[in-house]
């Protein structure tokens, strides 16, 4: 198959490209230089020139809060950028899959979310992705919705990167704990896309790796991987530590739906970061 990935020197669509690759696809990695996603006809160029058979759409502005001050590149980029390949999409008969986030609902209560929950973001980057979701299923067809969250990966900037560094150079971290939610290993939710991409289950998901822990979890796991264990990790409330855009205190979200369509759900956070930071090594070393 012929896909498409918007986004490639991103975490996700890096390892999206190289799984493509792994199964004998012929991946296409664009980015902004290739292909400007907010340029209509510049999309309509590169898609009518490469003709995919799917895209798979990791291209987004993530800066969540930045995107408080800079609201309209920030709906140019996942709104504007989502309707005009979902448009080609449509035209060339192509499958097309959406990377969305838990940022799309309230972080109200503490049950997971479900995919047909009700969306209502509290912050103008999830009110943003929220609405590349609407112009996805207004002019596609045949389309996946999967919603991520607290991703990381290989290639790029992410929390546990942040982390180990603070860590090295101050040897103590504050780590909110009133958040909760789930991390994503870019290179386990590669598979479960590629997955995805080679069948017909359209609709919306959600796929993170399994279990639930809060920031403050999240990093103390880092240090222990990371044989860090000096490292000072202090628990501190979401009041404590003021950010522009507010973040939701609940982001579980169910997988259930993974498993009723076939799909496979994804190892343990904690088995992700292990192999993660090993991997992170393995780089460092072959510098």
């Amino acid at each position: 198959m012929k896909v498409l990935v918007t986004g490639v020197k991103g975490q996700l669509g890096y390892d999206v490209v190289r799984e493509l690759q792994s199964r004998g696809h012929e991946a296409i990695g664009v980015d902004i230089e290739e292909m400007d996603i907010t340029d209509e006809t510049a999309v309509s160029r590169v898609m009518e020139e490469t003709a995919p058979e799917a895209v798979i759409h990791c291209s987004a502005f993530t800066a969540v809060d930045r995107a408080e001050e800079e609201q309209e590149l920030c709906y140019k980029v996942n709104v504007q950028g989502t309707e005009n390949i979902a448009k080609m999409c449509q035209k060339l008969g192509c499958k097309m899959l959406y990377l969305s986030t838990d940022y799309i609902f309230s972080g109200e209560g503490q049950r997971p979310w479900e995919p047909e929950d009700t969306p209502s973001p509290l912050n103008a980057y999830g009110q943003s992705k929220y609405q590349g979701e609407v112009a996805l299923r207004q002019y596609v067809d045949k389309y996946f919705i999967v919603r991520i969250s607290w991703v990381f990966g290989i290639n790029g900037n992410n929390f546990i990167k942040t982390m180990l560094r603070l860590g090295k150079e101050n040897g103590a971290v504050k780590v909110v704990d009133d958040q909760i939610g789930s991390p994503t290993y870019t290179f386990d939710l590669a598979k479960l896309l590629v997955d995805m991409i080679e069948t017909e289950q359209y609709g919306a998901y959600h796929a993170t790796n399994e279990g639930i822990c809060s920031w403050y979890e999240f990093a103390k796991e880092i240090f222990q991987e990371a044989n860090m264990k000096e490292v000072t990790v202090t628990p501190v409330s979401s009041e404590e530590f003021p950010v522009k855009a507010k973040r939701p205190k609940n982001s579980r979200m169910s997988k259930e739906k993974l498993v009723q369509n076939g799909f496979s759900l994804l190892p343990s956070w904690q088995d992700a970061v292990k192999r993660y930071i090993k991997e992170l090594k393995k780089v460092e070393d072959e510098k």
